[in-house]
């Protein structure tokens, strides 16, 4: 098996409609009865955006991985809303009544317990990483330990994106055919991404192939926007990040162009006890080539807070 590919079959997909109405699109790998570890995706991507081999490290480490769609991105529910102009992202002033992280947070503890789950560690990735802040300040009882990849605060003092990276998102324009969709990604990925990674253009093509099939062109542009809006509506969360309890462990790479390492550094100031590690050479992605270091800092950190852990929790 190519580690570095996402399982590509459908059939994998399940489904959960979740009481306040949102339909959510996940899948499930090891054993149920080992530690459930919660992976969440960034800034528009979808669940077959993990690399296979970072879930299996995980797998083979005795845990029991969960991955899903966010809202508005691959199978899960889309939104009806349309986004607001680009401008007024700029200018900070989103459309009120649009949602928010926190209701991204909401759907993520709501399938928690649609699936029977009390408690789980959880991971996010960028807008992950926000996603999994808001988890472990809402729902404390839920969250077992918190790990935030290469994420930020909400504060606009930190994190910012590079200016060359802003250039290329504000005149970024739609794909209308699969070809033009896998050069365009390669492209914002060559930039913000590793683009050294032995074969990594290949995952990247593939990626967007298996997206592809998972979502239209229309939804999943509108999608990225509406969530665009929601990091933008759900402003500075520094103090909601000081109520946070879960033990935290805060990656990032200095060489991200997408989240200034800042925004890593000010995630790890707010949340008492939490432990910064910053990864030489790291930008903006996980990959095959860096997950085993990444595996070296997750699963010693998870294995703690399962000690920690009361028995009757």
């Amino acid at each position: 098996m190519n580690h570095d590919l996402p399982l590509a079959d459908p059939a994998l997909d399940l489904f959960a409609d979740l009481p306040h109405g949102i339909r959510m699109c996940y899948r499930t790998f090891g054993h149920p009865g080992q530690p459930i570890i919660v992976l969440i995706a960034g800034l528009g991507l979808q669940l077959v955006s993990w690399p296979m081999a970072f879930i299996e490290g995980l797998v083979a480490e005795g845990m029991h991985v969960i991955v899903m769609d966010n809202r508005d991105m691959g199978r899960s529910t889309h939104m009806s809303m349309q986004p607001p102009a680009r401008w007024r992202l700029l200018l900070g002033r989103p459309p009120a009544g649009h949602y928010q992280i926190k209701d991204m947070a909401d759907d993520v503890a709501a399938l928690l317990e649609q699936l029977g789950v009390a408690q789980a560690h959880v991971l996010g990735m960028s807008m992950g990483g926000m996603i999994g802040q808001n988890l472990a300040a809402q729902f404390p009882h839920k969250v077992l330990s918190l790990i935030s990849i290469f994420s930020t605060t909400g504060n606009k003092q930190v994190g910012q994106p590079a200016g060359s990276t802003l250039w290329r998102m504000l005149l970024s324009k739609p794909a209308w055919t699969l070809p033009e969709a896998q050069d365009r990604f390669v492209a914002m990925m060559r930039h913000i991404g590793n683009p050294d990674v032995p074969d990594i253009e290949a995952v990247w093509r593939n990626y967007i192939e298996q997206a592809w099939q998972r979502d239209t062109p229309v939804q999943g542009l509108l999608g990225y926007e509406r969530q665009v809006t929601a990091v933008v509506a759900s402003g500075d969360r520094t103090n909601l990040l000081h109520s946070i309890q879960a033990p935290t462990l805060v990656i990032h790479g200095d060489h991200d162009r997408m989240v200034h390492p800042s925004g890593g550094e000010a995630t790890a100031r707010a949340i008492h006890g939490a432990l910064l590690h910053t990864v030489c050479g790291m930008r903006h992605q996980i990959d095959a080539a860096i997950t085993p270091q990444l595996l070296q800092l997750i699963v010693p950190h998870v294995r703690d807070a399962e000690r920690q852990t009361p028995v009757n929790a």
